[in-house]
């Protein structure tokens, strides 16, 4: 992975950090406004949603940090990959949410969600899912 796209997706995601609870909510609207049937894979009720957002927030900044040392993250994604197995999600369900995830950065941030950093955010999210599907399936 190039050290331009690394930088733009950190960069663009410290940007993310001070909104991350009204960017997961805008992202599980998205997802589930994208595709309904998966709603019923995640926890019902307000609170538990705000919760499962805070983790959402809390992996995706923790792997892009970790985009920095590649060796390392692999492994932690294999072993998310392999866990939403269990969770009942499918190698479709990726191209899903990499398309919520993008909506969701391109309404955060706005202006600052550029082609390029688009560019580089799909490429960082293709990889990410790559590595976690084929863990897992």
């Amino acid at each position: 992975m190039e050290t331009k796209t690394i930088t733009l997706v950190q960069e663009s995601f410290e940007k993310v950090k001070p909104i991350a609870p009204a960017a997961a909510e805008i992202f599980y609207s998205k997802l589930f406004e994208l595709d309904p049937q998966l709603k019923p894979l995640f926890p019902s009720g307000e609170d538990a949603m705000k919760v499962q957002g805070n983790k959402l927030m809390t992996m995706l900044a923790a792997a892009v940090a970790g985009l920095s040392n590649l060796d390392a993250l692999i492994p932690v994604l294999q072993d998310l990959g392999k866990r939403h197995v269990a969770y009942k999600v499918e190698p479709s369900h990726y191209d899903t949410v990499g398309v919520a995830l993008l909506g969701t950065l391109e309404a955060g941030l706005g202006d600052a969600f550029t082609p390029e950093v688009k560019g580089a955010w799909a490429s960082v999210y293709g990889v990410m899912a790559g590595v976690m599907i084929e863990a897992s399936y």
